[in-house]
């Protein structure tokens, strides 16, 4: 073997593998020893990476490991600062994320690959693709489930069977190869828990009384059109049109790119407008309608959170329903008991509820008429279902 000086490089003798060891001073700005593998051309490229990143620290080029925290990065500039073995699943997935497919993916599914990534990350990260077999894959999805959900292990593996095709199409393994084919991805079943109105005033009205006064808006604007949290949160000032006969939301479903929008109740306006009050600020433009208790944006965590310690004050620890996908079943099922038609719910969800719906969104765009439709039939269904 070939004897290469690598600065902070070493070997062990016994195991002949190798270490980047950072010095004292490195260890205190974050550095940590990170094993390179075998001794070798391998290790060497990792090793030299590692260098590379201290030198940007020390020059001030970068932040030191110590300065990054996951509030200031987001996941895909906390990623880079990861260092993969070459050939390894890491380093096929960075490349996916420098193309314009990654780009060009809607920021929700986004979202569902870097959720699943922080779990397949740690187990097949710097894994060579080619390696994993059907045993580690079946062993990983188990964990999975056991550890956290059914659900979130159906969406590993689903994620998973993307991630191989785009490492196949890379050159880093072969697309029929997928090692996850041999294993039932077993899906959740479907949820079928609803909220009704007047519990939906309950929790608007505790939180509102315990000072999550944008969290009330969130509950009552997402209660009145059926979109879905992430699109509630991510409306802005210019997306709130308004009618003669009562105010309307319109924006895009973060998935699908369909546009949405909803009728707003006396109600819900009257919830809208004591915020925006409270909030002491006016709105223009691209400006984030829906904040948090800091003044911030809120985030998919931050709604999720606050909803959730809003629910067990007015409900109880037990209470499980939730403001995505209860919220929306909840008002399908109104509406299909007040008669709406299927196409025309599913033009105002922006989904394909109805076989027919990617015509109809075609050739029949969104409009206050066909919302108004929706809302009043979601009245009748609620009185039937009292």
């Amino acid at each position: 073997m070939t004897r290469i000086k690598i600065r902070h490089y070493r070997v062990k003798r016994k195991t002949r593998r190798g270490f980047w060891e950072p010095t004292a001073a490195m260890k205190r700005l974050g550095f940590y020893a990170v094993p390179c593998g075998v001794d070798g051309p391998d290790a060497w490229t990792i090793a030299e990476a590692w260098n590379r990143r201290w030198d940007q620290t020390r020059r001030g080029e970068a932040p030191s490991p110590a300065m990054v925290s996951a509030e200031n990065l987001s996941p895909d500039q906390a990623e880079e600062l990861t260092v993969y073995p070459p050939r390894s699943l890491g380093e096929a997935f960075r490349r996916y994320r420098r193309t314009d497919e990654w780009s060009t993916k809607k920021p929700r599914t986004r979202e569902d690959w870097w959720r699943c990534w922080r779990r397949i990350k740690p187990v097949f990260g710097d894994c060579d693709p080619r390696t994993v077999t059907l045993e580690d894959i079946s062993a990983f999805r188990r964990m999975v489930e056991d550890t956290v959900s059914l659900r979130e292990a159906h969406r590993c593996i689903k994620i998973w069977r993307a991630l191989w095709k785009v490492s196949a199409a890379l050159g880093y393994c072969v697309r029929d190869a997928d090692p996850s084919l041999g294993v039932r991805n077993r899906a959740a079943p479907g949820r079928s828990a609803t909220w009704a109105e007047g519990e939906i005033a309950r929790v608007a009205k505790r939180a509102w009384r315990t000072g999550y006064y944008g969290l009330a808006a969130v509950i009552a604007v997402a209660w009145d059109t059926q979109m879905s949290p992430g699109d509630v949160r991510n409306l802005r000032a210019s997306q709130l049109a308004r009618g003669a006969a009562g105010e309307a939301f319109f924006t895009e479903r973060g998935k699908t790119g369909k546009p949405v929008g909803g009728v707003l109740s006396i109600r819900a306006i009257a919830v809208l407008t004591a915020y925006l009050e409270r909030l002491g600020v006016e709105l223009h433009g691209d400006a984030y309608i829906f904040r948090n208790r800091s003044g911030a944006p809120y985030s998919s965590d931050t709604l999720g959170d606050d909803f959730r310690d809003v629910r067990i004050i007015e409900f109880g620890i037990n209470e499980r329903r939730t403001i995505g996908h209860d919220f929306r079943r909840s008002g399908a099922v109104e509406a299909i008991v007040g008669g709406a038609g299927a196409e025309a719910l599913s033009h105002a969800m922006g989904n394909t509820l109805s076989s027919s719906n990617a015509l109809f969104a075609t050739y029949v765009p969104v409009n206050v008429a066909t919302l108004r439709s929706v809302t009043e039939a979601r009245r009748t269904g609620r009185t039937k279902l009292r």
